[in-house]
Formats: structure tokens, sequence, C-alpha cells
């Protein structure tokens, strides 16, 4: 199922400005005299900025504001200059990064590929992340000319104070960690030196022929009257006046708020800006935005967002109004709403339409085959299939042409609403859009989620991983996967390990965003073998560092609210022996390994008693020796099918609400 985002560059509420911006007017070249000059005479401003490294991992140089310095020392393949100071550097970043000083490599150079970069870094023995500058933003801003060269940074200013030579960094730290004037540079960085072509284009850049055409075609339709962006881009004006912050969400890659990593896989619903698109509207806006000649393309066209963007749904569903109150925490709300349809139909896409944006975390659906009694609500346990779903960010569902989902006649549509308060009291009228196929399709869309309601993250830690898996017994297509957790996510990935123990990257997110939310469509299905694994990794950070941790102090464990925590990555596929006209059981292929998938730490297909969380660890744990049958300390496929029936849960997960949503559901919360 693909979320189809429409616009991608809403803003999210951000104050933040920038502290100053660079023409990269900076020659090619830099003697060694004007660059000591430069650091004598002036302490440069540092824009905040978000690059991923050669390992996926993102760094956020405001999210290291704890830190008593950072350095960042520049970096070329094949340079011999920072070869020959690779020792030195893994030293540095050895004793200062235990000091708790953040050592970075920043690699600005355009020749060089992720996989160069890797190759690069176990040839000459890098140890410390190498920053990929894939745009230059980062170098072009900082001045860069030379590989080879380092800057300290004042996190509590936000200023280099030290320019020049990696010999001299560690001198630098040390004065700035004592509190005392840092030493200028005596000499530069004598690397390699660095090609920034695009320096002097903003010179060239039309807002009537380059910029405006971009936001029109990968902007506006967001950030229109009634769209979903805080503001519309309407004309040169409100273009200019939100331009610093435009400069910033690029810069920091929150906009557009699509997280997937450009190194991994292709994507059908990529709605990111290309290079050169981001290039030119930086460079544009550090030139101060001109206005320039030309009738403004954005302001001849009046942009009007659609009640329905997919047109006139076929079907609305009106979904019962809640008052949100101004503040507090809000249960989980689950209403119903009775199914007006007299026969079945097969659904080609929905649209949810949030009543109050502010206010509507999620929603998810599913059909009942039974209208809930007087006094009952509706129980995920009794869905039996998907009519849409909505996370923060993501509006539609569009099915491609060979697949859908069924809505039986009669019964009930429920949902699961998550509400949370904004300070003012409102009252949400969501509806959801579903529109019909006029034929059978091919095939059937399935839904799976990978899952584990066990995971427990300590206090006051920055990286926590945790893992899950769903294995799938028979070949399949995956189309999209939905990954989901909540304010202390971190990264996520998805991997495919086929039975032979190959392990392929589907999906890497280096920055989990809680405020965006989608589904990542593979612009080709992929194939999954029968007996593979489809694995997710979370990275969680419960530490200070970490600004949207609502308390990094606690022990944080699985919860449907957002201030606790879940692993949730849902899944949409379809099975190679299954079309629409002859269906199966796809929860009973999942039963048997479910549990399995959730808490097998290690991914050896075995459950040890280390690997035992939460209730179900603790039920499993005091019948281990019991269901142990071959006294082997691990309870392997066959045992842990017997624990399941032990329990006296017919699916694993799927019965126990309190443990989290049912696998059969299509969204996280």
């Amino acid at each position: 199922m693909s979320a189809v985002r429409f616009g991608v560059i809403g803003l999210l509420a951000s104050t933040a400005l920038i502290a100053g911006c660079s023409t990269d007017s900076a020659p090619q070249a830099m003697s060694a005299a004007n660059a000591v000059n430069v650091v004598a005479t002036a302490q440069a401003s540092v824009e905040n900025f978000m690059l991923v490294d050669a390992n996926l991992e993102a760094h956020e140089l405001f999210r290291m504001t704890l830190a008593p310095a950072v350095v960042l020392i520049t970096q070329a393949n094949g340079d011999a200059a920072i070869q020959k100071l690779a020792p030195s550097v893994n030293a540095m970043a050895a004793a200062y990064g235990a000091k708790g000083v953040e050592v970075l490599m920043l690699n600005s150079n355009l020749k060089d590929s992720r996989e160069a970069i890797l190759t690069e870094a176990q040839k000459v023995g890098f140890k410390a992340p190498i920053l990929m500058d894939v745009n230059q933003l980062v170098g072009g801003s900082l001045g860069v000319t030379r590989s080879a060269e380092a800057y300290v940074i004042d996190p509590k200013t936000w200023t280099v104070v030290y320019r020049g030579a990696v010999s001299g960094a560690a001198a630098a730290v040390d004065a700035l960690m004592a509190g005392k004037p840092v030493p200028a540079a005596k000499m530069a960085g004598n690397g390699a030196v660095i090609a920034f072509p695009d320096r002097g284009m903003a010179a060239r850049i039309s807002y009537v022929k380059d910029v405006a055409p971009i936001l029109e075609a990968k902007c506006v339709a967001c950030h229109q009257e009634g769209g979903i962006g805080p503001f519309a881009m309407n004309n040169y004006a409100m273009v200019k006046g939100f331009s610093p912050m435009i400069r910033e969400v690029i810069r920091t890659d929150r906009m557009p708020p699509y997280n997937a990593d450009p190194h991994v896989g292709k994507f059908s619903d990529d709605r990111n800006l290309s290079a050169n698109e981001i290039k030119t509207l930086v460079h544009w806006i550090e030139a101060g935005a001109p206005r320039g000649e030309g009738e403004d393309p954005l302001g001849k066209v009046q942009h009007v967002a659609a009640e329905w963007p997919l047109g006139k749904p076929d079907l609305v569903l009106d979904i019962p109004a809640y008052k949100v109150p101004a503040s507090g925490v809000v249960d989980y709300q689950r209403p119903f709403t009775p199914n007006s349809l007299t026969e079945g139909r097969w659904i080609r896409a929905s649209t949810v339409k949030p009543g109050d944006r502010q206010a509507v975390h999620h929603i998810l659906t599913g059909w009942m085959k039974d209208v809930p009694a007087a006094g009952q609500n509706s129980s995920e346990t009794r869905w039996r299939g998907s009519v849409g779903g909505y996370a923060v960010g993501a509006e539609s569902n569009v099915f491609s042409e060979e697949v859908g989902t069924y809505l039986p006649a009669g019964g009930a549509v429920g949902y699961q609403m998550h509400y949370t308060p904004y300070g003012k009291e409102t009252v949400d009228k969501s509806q959801i859009g579903v529109y019909f196929r006029d034929t059978v399709p091919k095939y059937i869309m399935r839904g799976v989620v990978v899952i584990d309601t066990t995971l427990e993250i300590a206090p006051n830690t920055a990286r926590h991983k945790e893992v899950a898996y769903v294995e799938f017994p028979k070949d399949a297509l995956l189309y999209s996967a939905f990954p989901h957790a909540h304010y202390r996510a971190y990264s996520n990935d998805l991997w495919l390990q086929t039975p032979d123990g190959k392990k392929t990257l589907l999906l890497s997110m280096p920055r989990y965003d809680f405020n965006w939310q989608r589904s990542y469509t593979f612009a080709q299905p992929v194939k999954i073998p029968a007996g593979s694994r489809l694995i997710a990794n979370y990275i969680y950070d419960n530490s200070k560092a970490n600004p949207s941790n609502p308390d990094p102090s606690i022990k944080v464990t699985w919860g449907e609210q957002s201030h606790e925590e879940m692993l949730f990555t849902s899944l949409s596929f379809r099975w190679m022996d299954e079309t629409a006209v002859e269906q199966i059981d796809s929860e009973a292929r999942f039963a048997q390994t479910r549990l399995l998938g959730m808490m097998d730490d290690n991914i050896d297909g075995k459950l040890q008693k280390t690997e035992l969380r939460g209730r179900m660890g603790a039920m499993i744990s005091g019948a281990f020796a019991m269901l142990d049958k071959n006294g082997d300390q691990s309870l392997d496929r066959a045992e842990l099918v017997a624990a399941q029936a032990m329990m006296g849960r017919r699916r694993g997960t799927q019965a126990t609400t309190t443990d989290g949503p049912s696998a059969s559901t299509p969204f996280g919360s």
C-alpha cells in the first residue's frame, strides 16, 4: 500500500533562523598565511546541518550541544596527506571521544561515492565516521578548500575557534575544554585541493526560470491555501520571507519530509529534491533570494488544495466526532460505523482527511463481520482487513493496478484513534474517502507487521538497538514498508535475509522523524523467496541530546502513547501463489514464527533465556524447563508453538491487544 504525500516542502513549526550566510566565494586554494589569518581575525558562525556518514548513520550538528567540542577533519579519497594522518585522527577520536568530544571526518569530494569512501576507510583504517557532504553545502559554507584540514567548533557558541592543520587540533580542543584562549593555527592543512564547481552559481540563478518552477513542482501542492504546509507559497514575497527557514530545513534534511536514504533502493513515491534542485534553492537563498526580472510564476496562478486530492470518493466514512481536551493523555478511542455497502467491493485507493491535523496522530481501520453491540467498542482482534490508514504526514493510500483489497458488504468499520492534545480543546470530525475498482484485481494485497512489544530501553542511553523480524514461509512480492516508532527513535532500516544467509538492505532511514510518517513504496516490488526473513533494526536515543525526549531518566518500554515506545514496521505484500479469486489464510502462514521473530534478538532461530523480556517473556521463562523438550537451553520453533498454545494465544501477538496492535493492522500507532 502506498501512502502518497502531496507536496514535499511542508515546513515543520520551526522558528530557527540562520546564524549567517556564506556566498561560497572562497578561492579554490588558500595559502597557509591566509588560512591562519581567517582564524586569527574572526570566529566564523557555523550553521546547523545534518549529514549521513558512509555507514548510513545520521549526524546533526545542533544535537551535539552537550559535547565539549566538535572536530571536523576534511577528507578526500586517495589524498596521501590525510592517509598519513589516519593514526593521529584515530587516536584523537579515541582519546577525546572518551571525553565526549565529537570527532568526525567530512568528505565534500564530488567524485567519491559512498562505496568508494567505505573502501578507502577500510584500506586506510579510518575509525571516525566520514560524513558524506554530497551536495557540498556544509563544505561550501565552511569555506573548505582542501583535505587534511581541521575545524574545531565550540558547541556553546557554534563558532569555529580553530581552523588549520590537524596537528594543532588537539591543543585547540584542550584549550576550549579548559576555558582558555584557543591558540591560532600555525599552518594550514596541506591536503589535496577539493573542487567546488558550484561556487559562484548564485549569480546565474533566476527566481523566475529556476527557483519558482522547483517550488511549483515539488512544494506548492503542500504549500497552498488549505494545504498541509503552514504557509502558502503563493508569490515571491512569501517565499523570500520564509527563505531562511527553507534553507535551514533543507540543510538539516527535515524537508522534503522523505526520510529514505537515497543511497539505498529506489522508490516510486520518492518526493525528494534532486541534488541540483537542492543546490539551486540553497545558493539562491544564500545570495539574498533576489527577485530578478519577469512575471512571478507563483503569483499568476491561485493554488487551492482540493477537498479530496484523488477526486470525489465512491464512499465517505464519517468517523464519530470526538472532543479532544486541551491537555492530558487521551486513551486510544475505538469507535465504529456500520458498513453501508450491500455488496462487497474491491478498494483501489483511500484518503484519510483528519478533522484536526494537530490533534490526530493516527487512524487505523479494520472491517468487522458484526456490528458491535451497544456499549462495545471496536476491538482490533476482530478486524479483517483495512479500509485505509493515516499517520502524521501520510494521507492517501493508492494500490498499483494489479492489486487491491476487499471490503465485504455489511458489518462495520472499526477505527483506532490516537489523539494528542495541543493546548486547545477541539472537536475532531475525521473522514475517510474510499475509491473502488470496477473490476476484480488479479492479486490481493496482504499486510504483516514486524513488531517487538518486549523492547526495553535503559535510561540515559544515546544509542539503544532493538531488532525484530518476520519470516515468510512462501514466495512473496514486497510492495512497501511503513516504519513506525515514537519520540526516542533515532533511525531504522529494513533488511532481506534469504535462506542462503545473504542480506540485502532494502530501506535505510538514518534519521527517523516522528513528525512525518509514511509508506515507502519500492519502484519494483521486491521478491521474497520462501524461508526469507525481513529484519527491522531500530536505534533509539534516550539521552538528553535528543530534543524530543520526554524524559531521558526513565526506562522505556512498549506502549501506545507517544511518550512510550514502539518497534513497528508494517509491510504490504502479496503471495506469489495467491490470487484475488483463490485466496489463502495469510495470517495462519505467520502464526508459528511470529513470536520467534519478535524476541529472537540474535536471529539464530531459537530463543535463549537471555532474550525473554516483557510480560510474554516472563510467562515463557516460568515454564522454560518444561518447554525445552530437548534440553538444549533454548526454545526452537516447535517448542515455541507449544508455548503459544500454553499461553492461550491463537496467533501469537495478535490476540493480545494490551501488548500492542493486531498483526493484521496496516500501520503502527
